[in-house]
C-alpha cells in the first residue's frame, strides 16, 4: 500500500449479536468495549487526495500488511481505566462553567457557592466526572487573566474533595493545571492540546494525570472567522495523532490520554457533521474518544434554535450518533437527560 492508512469502523453491532459475530471471526471489538464492527472503510492517502474502499473484518484480519495490522491493534486494544473511570459503557463528563460569559450558561454558576452546588447536583444526576473551568473558550471569547481563572476555579475544586466522582480541570494554563491537581483534580482537559503555553507538556508529564487533548483550528477569538480544511476528518485525526506523539515523547503514556475532535472549535456546520458522522475513525488513535457537542452552535444551524439552552434535544441526538460509533465519553451540560438517553439507547442496542 502507498500513502498513509486510516481505518474507520463500520457495521456496528452490540449485545449478543456482537458477541456472536466476534466469536465467529466476523467482527472485531472496538477498544475492548461493548461495540463490535463488521467492516471498515479503508482510507489511503493525504487529506484532499485520499482513496476510499470498503473491506470486511475477515478480509482485514488476515492481512499481512504491517500498517493495517498495527492500526487494527490500536482499534481493538482495550482502553485502561483512568482517574477511576472504566470504559465499558458510555461515560458522562458534566460541565461546570465558573464564568460570566460561557456561550450557554455564562453567569449561571459564576460564584463558588453556585458552582459547588451545581457540581454536586450533576454528580447526583449521573455524571461520571465533572469538568470545572474558569475561562470561556466560546467563539470570540477573550483570554482570561491567570489570577482571575485561579480565583474562579481552585476554591471550587478544593471544596469538592469529598465528591464521589472525579474532577477534571478545564484549562489551557500550566499554573492552573498545577494548582487544580494540588487541590484535588484527577484529570486535565485542555482545548489547546497542551499547546497554549510552551511549559504545558512538561507540566502535564510531571503531574501524571490523564489529559484530554482537543483539536481546535485557531484561537477562540478568531477560530470561527473562516475555518477551512481539505478533509476535516483526516486533518483532525492527524493533529490528534501528532499531539499524542508529542505527549508520549514528553513522558505522558498513551494509557493516560483521551482524544477530542473539538466539535465547534474552528469548524463550520458541515465540518461538525463530517466529524460526528465519521468520529469512529478516531479509535485508530488507540485512546478513548470524547465528544463535546452539547448545546453547540451547529445544532442551531441545523434546527434554527437560537437559544443554546433550548438545544437539549439536538445535543442528545449528537451524543447518540457518537455513541453508536463506540465513543466512550460525552461532555455535556444536561447530565440527567443525557444519562437517561444513553442508558435507554444502550439497553435497546444491547438487547
Amino acid at each position: 500500500m502507498s500513502g498513509k492508512l486510516y481505518l474507520r469502523p463500520l457495521g456496528m453491532l452490540w449485545g449478543r449479536a456482537a458477541s456472536q459475530a466476534v466469536a465467529e471471526g466476523a467482527a472485531l471489538r472496538i477498544a475492548g468495549g461493548p461495540a463490535a464492527c463488521t467492516a471498515f472503510e479503508l482510507i489511503e492517502g493525504v487529506p484532499g487526495d485520499a482513496k476510499r474502499r470498503l473491506a470486511s473484518v475477515p478480509d482485514l484480519a488476515g492481512s499481512g500488511d504491517a500498517e493495517i495490522r498495527a492500526c487494527l491493534d490500536r482499534i481493538v486494544r482495550p482502553r485502561p481505566a483512568m482517574a477511576g473511570l472504566e470504559f465499558d459503557r458510555p461515560l458522562i463528563m458534566g460541565i461546570v462553567n465558573v464564568t460570566p460569559d460561557s456561550f450557554s450558561d455564562g453567569g449561571d454558576f459564576g460564584t463558588a457557592e453556585s458552582a459547588i452546588a451545581h457540581t454536586r447536583r450533576i454528580a447526583s444526576e449521573g455524571a461520571d466526572i465533572v469538568d470545572i473551568g474558569g475561562e470561556s473558550t466560546r467563539p470570540g471569547a477573550a483570554a482570561v487573566d491567570e489570577a482571575e481563572e485561579m480565583r474562579r476555579t481552585i476554591p471550587v475544586i478544593s471544596a469538592l474533595r469529598d465528591l464521589e466522582c472525579p474532577i477534571s480541570i478545564d484549562t489551557r494554563k500550566t499554573r492552573i493545571m498545577e494548582a487544580a491537581v494540588q487541590a484535588g483534580a484527577a484529570m486535565i482537559n485542555d482545548v489547546s492540546a497542551l499547546m497554549h503555553e510552551p511549559s504545558a507538556l512538561a507540566a502535564a508529564a510531571r503531574l501524571q494525570r490523564p489529559v484530554v487533548l482537543m483539536h481546535a483550528q485557531g484561537d477562540p477569538r478568531t477560530m470561527q472567522d473562516n475555518p477551512t480544511y481539505d478533509d476535516v476528518l483526516l486533518e483532525v485525526y492527524d493533529f490528534l495523532e501528532a499531539r499524542i506523539g508529542a505527549a508520549e515523547d514528553t513522558g505522558i503514556p498513551r494509557r493516560m490520554l483521551i482524544a477530542d475532535p473539538g466539535i465547534g472549535f474552528g469548524k463550520t456546520v458541515a465540518h461538525n457533521l463530517d466529524l460526528l458522522s465519521g468520529v469512529g475513525i478516531l479509535h485508530g488513535l488507540g485512546v478513548p474518544v470524547l465528544v463535546g457537542a452539547s448545546r453547540k452552535r451547529f445544532i442551531g444551524g441545523l434546527t434554527g434554535e437560537s437559544d443554546p439552552k433550548r438545544r437539549g434535544p439536538g445535543s442528545l441526538g449528537a451524543a447518540l450518533a457518537a455513541a453508536s460509533q463506540g465513543v466512550q465519553l460525552f461532555r455535556v451540560h444536561d447530565v440527567a437527560e443525557t444519562r437517561q438517553a444513553l442508558d435507554c439507547w444502550r439497553a435497546c442496542a444491547s438487547a
